[in-house]
């Protein structure tokens, strides 16, 4: 996988809690034995009509969102079957980042992502930021109110940094602070999977093996 630092693209809405895997990427689509093609069938059951035309009335498929390479959904998104391929859906339609909101009712707290779709995103490169849900409904009305508004994902820093068009009534840069696992976070950074990370340290595994005399 490639290592994420920073990104720069168009946000996209899609207002809705408790995406599920199976409209991620309908059941259909999962006879291949293939890692690829799955993103021309991201949301396919709401993306189009029984006629196979698109949906006017689904919302990424209003021509302000075209191109758009960040998602901000609602709550629990990815939930579901365990299936990988909601994650390779995603990234092969084109977006690099999701961001959802952590909803705390009372005691109870829903979480931003499903934890088994969390974990296939970090296998497969897919950067997710979990923000409050205050501030998640705050970049939604942004994004609604400013057309082709973009946001920078910094890494490093931890920040989403707002880009307003010349002109607009919010002219400038707003910014988001989010956390992130320091594990997850220098795994994006170096861009390594889980068999990468573990090569990091295969002198070490050698010395090991042959201290104790491993067979492999």
């Amino acid at each position: 996988m490639n290592s994420f630092i920073e990104h720069t693209g168009k946000i996209a809405v899609l207002d809705r809690a408790n995406i599920d895997t199976d409209q991620i990427i309908p059941k259909d689509y999962l006879k291949s034995i293939k890692k690829t093609g799955y993103g021309e069938h991201l949301f396919q059951d709401w993306r189009y009509l029984e006629n196979g035309q698109p949906n006017p009335e689904f919302e990424l498929n209003q021509k302000r969102f075209e191109g758009a390479s960040i998602l901000v959904a609602g709550n629990n998104f990815g939930c579901g079957s365990s299936r990988e391929h909601a994650v390779w859906a995603v990234l092969q339609a084109g977006f690099r980042v999701v961001i959802a909101p952590k909803k705390v009712l009372g005691q109870n707290i829903i979480p931003a992502f499903a934890d088994i779709f969390r974990n296939n995103s970090v296998k497969n490169g897919l950067f997710l930021i979990e923000l409050t849900d205050s501030e998640a409904n705050e970049l939604m009305a942004l994004v609604n109110a400013h057309e082709g508004l973009q946001a920078t994902i910094d890494l490093p820093a931890q920040k989403i940094i707002l880009q307003f068009a010349n002109g607009s009534q919010a002219e400038g840069e707003k910014e988001f602070a989010f956390q992130i696992d320091p594990m997850v976070k220098q795994h994006f950074l170096e861009g390594l999977d889980e068999i990468g990370q573990t090569l990091k340290y295969q002198n070490e595994i050698g010395r090991f093996e042959k201290k104790h005399d491993v067979q492999i």
